[in-house]
């Protein structure tokens, strides 16, 4: 992420929070959730639309994020 893409100074704990979240609904390192999400865009995801997903609340997020890697090839249960 460059600094250029940061929307204001909560967009890094906004989209650390959703990782850590992410990683605990699926009982997941924070490590590995992060390395999902960057591979079927879920990372990508919390960066173009900050703007909007940091107005829903984290779980609402994280079932997004879970359609947006569905969509993109990932899987988990």
């Amino acid at each position: 992420m460059c600094q250029n893409d940061l929307k204001d100074k909560y967009q890094i704990p906004f989209t650390n929070a959703c990782i850590r979240a992410f990683a605990k609904r699926f009982n997941q390192p924070v490590k590995q959730a992060f390395q999902y999400l960057c591979e079927f865009g879920g990372a990508k995801f919390l960066i173009d639309y900050y703007s909007t997903l940091h107005l829903q609340s984290i779980e609402d997020t994280v079932n997004d994020m879970i359609i947006i890697c569905k969509n993109n090839g990932g899987y988990l249960q």
